[in-house]
């Protein structure tokens, strides 16, 4: 058996890929991270399909449950919200399983902050303004921020800032950032991004933490920071330039 960690997307149940469906409508066991999930896409899982929300479950129980469905000769759809590679504590259940010689493997998803930038109707990469994500969170009751990780130090980059699990903290935010980004720089926040009751608040460093607390948004949203997003005047890019040599 395998176990497959899916990302499941970002809220709406058709953003997902066409393996990830198939693996779903296959799989006799399905792990699913709880409210991030939409449980539409659990209704194409087989009858009789052992259906477990992760929610509640701590490593080992989810490690017991994988393992269990191994023994069992049982493939295995791990569904994580957004894309498994950013924040999805994957790494240590596939620690576990290496350990317990369970075999898996990894179908991507359309992260959080993809979605956001969709709903934005903006490129996170314009030329001549900003050519460089920073995809990060910050450290509240979760694990803290390795060295040099900081909001301070990867702020100086002034390169355009995607902020994970730090909608709460906004209001604390903002003064680490005005120093390197001024507070008129364009923000914007996207709650539930994709989903039916997906919310976007746009402003500046100067006041998005009041929208913020106005909307009462407290979760399940990303913070975007940087020129980006309101860019009008910029260059065209080489790709599509009248002038390259295409031959």
């Amino acid at each position: 058996m395998t176990v497959h960690f899916i990302g499941a997307g970002p809220g709406a149940a058709d953003l997902i890929t066409l393996r990830a469906a198939r693996i779903i409508a296959a799989a006799p066991v399905c792990l699913y991270a709880g409210a991030l999930v939409p449980r539409e896409l659990l209704d194409t899982a087989p009858p009789g399909a052992r259906l477990v929300d992760t929610a509640d479950l701590d490593l080992d129980e989810i490690t017991a449950e994988l393992v269990a469905a191994h023994e069992a000769a049982h493939d295995v759809a791990r569904l994580h919200s957004g894309d498994p590679s950013v924040y999805s504590a994957m790494a240590e259940q596939m620690r576990r399983l290496d350990a317990a010689g369970v075999p898996y493997d990894v179908v991507p998803g359309v992260p959080a902050f993809a979605a956001a930038a969709a709903s934005l109707k903006r490129e996170l990469t314009v030329p001549g303004v900003g050519q460089t994500v920073i995809l990060t969170r910050t450290s509240a009751r979760s694990t803290p921020m390795p060295e040099g990780e900081d909001l301070a130090t990867l702020g100086a980059s002034r390169a355009t800032l995607v902020l994970h699990l730090a909608v709460q903290r906004i209001a604390e935010l903002v003064p680490e950032l005005v120093p390197h980004y001024g507070a008129d720089c364009p923000v914007a926040v996207v709650a539930r991004a994709s989903r039916d009751d997906e919310l976007i608040l746009r402003g500046t460093l100067d006041d998005i933490a009041e929208q913020v607390e106005a909307a009462g948004v407290k979760r399940t949203a990303v913070v975007i920071v940087g020129a980006v997003l309101t860019a009008g005047e910029f260059p065209d890019s080489h790709l599509y330039s009248t002038t390259r040599c295409r031959s």
